[in-house]
């Protein structure tokens, strides 16, 4: 029986995001399973009155270059209130390509990050 083997990865630490952006891409190809693991750190809102909203994608490449939103469930979104304790959220991804990474857009203000990305093997 082999032990299988596993990999986690700080792709973004306390990354600041508001507009469109995406996290540094992450090759994976050696793993089977991925967990992208999202917490935001700080959120400041454009205003009181509406929630932050940050909608994440999980997009594949084959090459770290040319990217592909994956489309079977790596969609997630996190909201914020001013009143709330800061997020923690996470997508599981399976069937990609070599590389892996999160984009997405902020709406409403902006917000800083941390992303951890598991792998198994």
């Amino acid at each position: 029986m082999n032990m299988r083997q596993s990999h986690t990865a700080v792709v973004e630490r306390n990354q600041r995001w508001e507009g469109d952006f995406a996290t540094e891409p992450y090759e994976v190809g050696w793993s089977h399973e991925a967990i992208f693991f999202v917490r935001i750190l700080r959120a400041e809102a454009a205003n009181s009155h509406n929630p932050i909203q940050v909608d994440l994608t999980v997009q594949i490449s084959p090459d770290g270059i040319h990217w592909y939103e994956e489309r079977s469930g790596g969609r997630f979104f996190i909201f914020h209130h001013d009143n709330m304790p800061l997020l923690l959220s996470f997508v599981r991804v399976s069937h990609y390509g070599g590389w892996l990474r999160l984009a997405g857009r902020v709406e409403q203000g902006r917000v800083w990050a941390l992303v951890h990305l598991a792998l198994k093997a």
